[in-house]
């Protein structure tokens, strides 16, 4: 599927980072299935397997920023952002950062929510990625393209949103063929 498409087919890393992801039924509420990368977080290997997955990929890309999304992103952010040379930018809950912010509220699947982000954290020219857990209504991915958007004004174009809407999709249709491959079999 997927994987074979992005050089992954066969990667025995997928299978272990597949593996230490706990899916615990009916949490937060009944008909969800989560993923609870926290587990992921204490197998060493599979950390360090997908970070170097996420390296692999946009280490030649000419990345300057990585945006972390509260919280799962800031597990994985910093850490992408180091292997390719790029500062990481936190976007966080309301409150949550001293200084001057700007703010983007947003509309979840049960509710609103807003990102906040320090002012002049990105600057003109910078080239963002924007790392998150998922993608359900996409209003946090959206959220956060607007918010560097308001910093970088115009260079934020649709390019970049497809290329963060690529990458989201691209761990999205990752994450299911391990979720499948895992449920029921290959």
């Amino acid at each position: 599927m997927f994987a074979g498409e992005n050089g992954l087919q066969g990667d025995p890393r997928l299978k272990a980072i597949s593996e230490a992801i706990r899916v615990v039924p009916h949490f937060p509420k009944p008909g969800i299935m989560f993923q609870d990368i926290t587990t992921l977080l204490l197998d060493h290997k599979a950390f360090k397997d997908t970070v170097d997955i996420f390296v692999d990929r946009y280490r030649d890309m000419g990345i300057s920023v990585v945006a972390g999304v509260e919280a799962r992103g800031f597990m994985f952010g910093p850490s992408i952002a180091l292997a390719i040379g790029a500062k990481f930018v936190p976007l966080r809950k309301p409150k949550k950062l001293p200084g001057e912010v700007i703010s983007e509220a947003y509309v979840l699947e049960y509710g609103t929510d807003c990102l906040e982000m320090h002012v002049g954290a990105v600057q003109r020219g910078e080239r963002a990625l924007v790392i998150d857990d998922l993608i359900a209504t996409g209003g946090t991915l959206c959220a956060a393209i607007k918010l560097l958007g308001k910093e970088l004004e115009a260079l934020l174009k649709f390019l970049l949103f497809c290329f963060v809407c690529l990458l989201v999709l691209w761990l999205t249709l990752l994450c299911l063929e391990m979720l499948l491959t895992r449920t029921c079999g290959s």
